[in-house]
């Protein structure tokens, strides 16, 4: 199959295009971005015969809608959302097979905050520093889709999966997330600690691809000098003057000058990628 295009026909709230990321570029200030909710860009891209890396597009709450210029292989997970094929209902976490011209549109999430979309042989835009990634804090990679974009598609063989069931964890109900004690856990309290553990931490509107913010109980500092700015990596936990902890996402900086209380393991961040505003968070620290 030949490759071709994808003409953006309505962008939605946030779209971008995102991959697993570029990796190794901290030393230069570049995170590693890529999507957020990975197992769901992996399964997206399985089911149309994809490669891991290629590709895909992430929606933000409420969906987008694409022209195939050629016939092609489509499929969406994530974020449940209705996906009508021109304005008909087609399969939701399904390889759809499109016409040439036809127009796939993803819907607003019913559950969850975003949803992905596979095209057969990938989105192919050029890479970055190794990746097709868009970072919204250093802007390396496309800019944020908007009305009229049309991006090209690979070539190559995809072919897609044909399974009656394709398992997938769904967005939570309430975010649990797993937490390694420290490096800076000793710059709180022994209450701030408990508070961390058992407090009622609710998702905050202001999260965005770089932090998922929370509100909630404010954790004490016991140490209260100045932290010299010090590497991050994603799933760190750190603690701003407002005592409220932010969970650092794909997009973050990879310096902080604020302590980290802990650090959330890969496992636990795919689910943070689905956390809407106001759901319940729950920390479990570990040592």
């Amino acid at each position: 199959m030949s490759g071709g295009e994808l003409r953006i026909v309505r962008a939605g709230a946030l779209t971008t295009v995102q991959d697993l990321g570029r990796y190794g570029h901290a030393a230069l200030g570049v995170a590693r971005s890529g999507a957020l909710d990975r197992p769901a860009h992996r399964l997206a891209n399985r089911l149309v015969g994809n490669a891991d890396r290629a590709a895909t597009l992430e929606t933000t709450l409420t969906g987008v809608a694409v022209r195939v210029v050629r016939p092609a292989v489509v499929a969406v997970t994530g974020a449940p959302a209705p996906v009508l094929l021109d304005g008909r209902p087609a399969p939701w976490g399904a390889a759809v097979r499109l016409p040439a011209g036809a127009v796939i549109e993803v819907g607003p999430a019913t559950r969850g905050v975003r949803s992905y979309l596979a095209v057969g042989g990938g989105v192919d835009v050029p890479a970055v520093l190794g990746s097709r990634s868009t970072d919204l804090l250093s802007g390396l990679g496309p800019a944020p889709l908007r009305d009229g974009d049309v991006l090209p598609l690979g070539a190559g063989p995809a072919l897609p999966v044909h399974a009656d069931l394709a398992p997938h964890a769904g967005p939570p109900r309430e975010l649990v997330l797993p937490l390694r004690l420290g490096p800076r856990d000793d710059w709180f309290t022994a209450a701030a600690v408990r508070t961390l553990a058992a407090g009622r931490f609710h998702v905050s509107e202001r999260s965005n691809r770089i932090a998922l913010r929370t509100t909630g109980p404010v954790l004490e500092r016991a140490v209260h000098r100045e932290l010299p700015s010090e590497g991050m990596v994603v799933g760190a936990v750190q603690v701003p003057p407002d005592g409220r902890p932010v969970v650092f996402l794909a997009d973050s900086p990879t310096t902080g000058g604020y302590p980290v209380v802990g650090v959330v393991p890969e496992r636990g961040l795919a689910a943070a990628a689905q956390a809407v505003p106001g759901l319940p968070v729950r920390f479990v620290p570990q040592r």
